[in-house]
């Protein structure tokens, strides 16, 4: 049975401009040419599809991975770099929906992540020094005192910060209060995903890169799957294209909305600030609708993201409000200056929680980590290899139908609506 019609692609994309690739260089590229075969066939190689790759071919079964441009080329190179704990969704509704056994193994992601980094000796710049969820108000604080409360309820290391602490740790005085879960962590994520992929490598996975989906197709007992340079033959596949999913899979992209977020990387800090902004290497997000983020990296950097303009961008111009943004909050940094603006994007789910579907019997599509995917997706990689080799009972997620989001074309308006650069200064006033 066909699934897809022939889907036209783009030539193929170099790594976009960002702090992250600068740093790391080219990636030698090698695309698919002919016919191969795979016991497991892989659409994206980004954490997830790399994890998943890794663990199957550790458990000696072949995997090719096919990716349109290169490891790390989406989301998973691109973003703030936290390793957050937990799912968006509050613990008490993940307890509700899917059981205890969820909820742990969802705060307990960045320990899985740290475990991998040092098996797998990856140079990630990784750092365990907690996630802050800051309140902005006293709604927020609220928010962040209950959060907490639940957390401990459910056997998870949080404590409390209160606004005194919150001065300490950000050296800033915005924040009302915070939750801090000390499990949370951050990663240079392009160096962490391209480390993936040569471990997956040496496990026996192939990577193909410069090789996008044009179609793919049930054929007997498996699958074929098609690239403008030839095709693969595999048992099992798995699409993990996440906010990057064209319309390879039919709905699926209508069934997330594919936000922009926006990076902006100071230069080093001098000491003095350095020693003010979360100096115990932890990372911090904000709450209410808009969300902002940051921590500060290996180099002593202000890697400060948030909402941003809803189209791909780069260069310190498209970045000028949040740049403007940080250095109101801490007015040294004006001094400091950037030295790279950047996007890209994440795919948000109605409910806020992972979602899987199937292909058939044999296929699977995971997608929707909701702004979360560094840990969440390093864990999850595991959980879907042990299914695709036919382990019951793997999946931490039900498998369920895509649905298509109401009226999910317009989000671009919707969300600028909501997003938009001026709530984020207004924000900042208040």
């Amino acid at each position: 049975m066909i699934l897809t019609d022939t889907v036209e692609t783009r030539a193929a994309q170099t790594l976009p401009r960002s702090l992250y690739a600068e740093e790391d260089g080219p990636w030698a590229r090698t695309a698919l040419t002919g016919r191969a075969e795979a016991d497991v066939a892989i659409v994206g190689a980004g954490i997830l599809g790399l994890s998943t790759a890794l663990a199957l071919a550790e458990a000696g079964t072949s995997v090719i991975v096919l990716e349109a441009n290169e490891p790390g080329w989406g989301a998973s190179g691109r973003n703030g770099g936290h390793a957050n704990p937990g799912l968006k969704t509050h613990p008490d509704e993940v307890l509700r929906d899917f059981g205890q056994e969820t909820l742990t193994w969802a705060y307990g992601a960045p320990t899985t992540l740290a475990a991998l980094i040092d098996r797998l000796g990856i140079d990630a710049e990784f750092r365990q020094g907690g996630t802050y969820r800051a309140a902005v108000s006293e709604a927020g604080l609220r928010d962040v005192e209950a959060l907490t409360e639940a957390l401990i309820r459910h056997g998870i290391p949080a404590r409390f910060e209160d606004a005194a602490a919150m001065e300490a740790a950000t050296g800033c005085t915005r924040y009302h209060g915070a939750m801090l879960d000390p499990v949370g962590a951050q990663v240079n994520p392009l160096k962490y995903t391209r480390g993936l992929a040569r471990a997956a490598q040496a496990a026996g996975a192939v990577i193909c890169c410069d090789s996008p989906v044009t179609r793919y197709a049930r054929e007997g007992a498996g699958w074929t799957v098609a690239t403008p340079g030839g095709s693969v033959t595999a048992g099992q596949l798995l699409i993990a294209t996440n906010g990057y999913s064209g319309p390879l899979v039919p709905k699926l992209a209508q069934s997330l909305i594919p936000v922009f977020s926006a990076i902006a990387a100071s230069n080093p800090l001098p000491e003095a600030l350095r020693g003010q902004i979360l100096a115990g290497g932890g990372v911090l997000y904000e709450t209410g609708t808009v969300t902002i983020y940051y921590r500060v990296d290996a180099a002593g950097r202000l890697i400060f993201g948030g909402r941003g303009q809803m189209e791909e961008a780069d260069g310190l111009p498209s970045v000028a409000v949040l740049r403007q943004l940080a250095e109101r909050t801490w007015p040294g940094l004006a001094a400091v200056g950037w030295c790279y603006g950047w996007n890209g994007r994440v795919a948000i789910t109605a409910d806020h929680y992972p979602h899987l579907h199937a292909l058939e019997d044999s296929g699977l599509v995971a997608v929707g980590f909701n702004g979360r995917g560094v840990a969440l997706t390093t864990a999850l990689g595991p959980r879907l290899a042990e299914h695709l080799r036919g382990t019951p009972g793997a999946l931490p997620f039900p498998v369920t139908a895509i649905r298509p989001i109401p009226f999910q074309k317009f989000w671009p308006v919707g969300v600028n609506a909501v997003l938009g650069a001026d709530s984020l200064l207004r924000r900042l006033r208040g």
